[in-house]
């Protein structure tokens, strides 16, 4: 096994959010998407830490979600910066950014790398109201995060199967053109990318997903288990990152299918850790995960 496991997926929010829940529910329609349900878990930084005690992960990278509104991805990306920067050694921080905000996206983009953020995401085109697959709006952004050597993080839903709260549009046929159109950027398509890796079986699709990797958040939701060996035999298990969507389930579940899967154990390794950490360009050897 992995010496440090790695959850990719894990969202927190700022304490005053949880308290002024039902105002947010209102005014923002990703937010009211995702938590509308009162039985819609919203965690704190420390509550995610505990949760990772409990389940033996050491480091978290920790996402914002897709907010209609730049002033709150602003305000909220505040509170994953300050996160980080009080447990540099438990948690990655990916902020927001809307796209429709033209430079000012921009710019939140650049000061959240400067602060020390990895990524941006959860995107979620498809409520935050812009589209993937436009050039003109996407090609200032990709270029920001290039420059800064920031991951991408999109949402990403199946076009068959259940609905579900959150579920979206954003399916296989728009990611794929997002990544034919920038080959360059370093993506993470959740949960298993709508099942786009499927898709890999078609050697020009295998080609096009070489900087691209998928995570398993709320895999227990989508698929049976068997999904882990299926994928593997597909892509590759480099190519897979653990992600629970914490705290919408424990992070011992998804922890719990992996570890008895039918996996070697070295595929297991690297899904539950070493691919986050060479993807983060992390050097484990100067930091002390506790």
């Amino acid at each position: 096994m992995s010496s440090v496991i790695i959850d990719f997926h894990t969202h927190i929010f700022p304490p005053w959010l949880r308290e002024r829940r039902d105002e947010y529910i209102k005014c923002d329609p990703c937010f009211s998407l995702l938590y509308s349900q009162p039985e819609a878990k919203i965690a704190t930084a420390e509550e995610l830490l505990a949760s990772m005690d409990e389940a033996g992960i050491g480091l978290s990278v920790v996402l914002n979600v897709g907010w209609v509104s730049h002033e709150l991805c602003v305000k909220t990306n505040d509170y994953i910066l300050d996160s980080v920067s009080r447990y540099p050694t438990r948690l990655v921080g990916f902020c927001a950014i809307q796209p429709r905000a033209g430079d000012a996206a921009i710019a939140e983009l650049e000061r959240c790398a400067k602060a020390g953020a990895k990524g941006i995401g959860e995107l979620r085109s498809d409520v935050q109201g812009f589209d993937l697959t436009d050039e003109t709006t996407m090609k200032p952004l990709v270029d920001a995060a290039l420059k800064h050597d920031l991951i991408f993080l999109t949402h990403s839903s199946e076009p068959v199967g259940h609905e579900y709260s959150g579920k979206g549009s954003i399916t296989l046929d728009i990611l794929y053109s997002f990544i034919a159109g920038f080959p360059n950027l370093k993506l993470v398509c959740a949960h298993w990318g709508g099942g786009l890796p499927f898709y890999a079986l078609m050697p020009e699709v295998a080609k096009a997903l070489a900087n691209v990797f998928f995570d398993t958040a709320a895999t227990v939701f989508l698929y049976k288990p068997e999904i882990f060996e299926q994928m593997s035999h597909i892509i590759g298990s480099d190519k897979i990152l653990f992600g629970t969507d914490y705290p919408l389930m424990h992070q011992n579940r998804v922890l719990a299918q992996i570890q008895s899967s039918q996996l070697p154990e070295e595929d297991k390794s690297k899904i539950l850790g070493a691919n986050a950490q060479e993807l983060l360009c992390r050097d484990e050897r100067s930091r002390s995960v506790t």
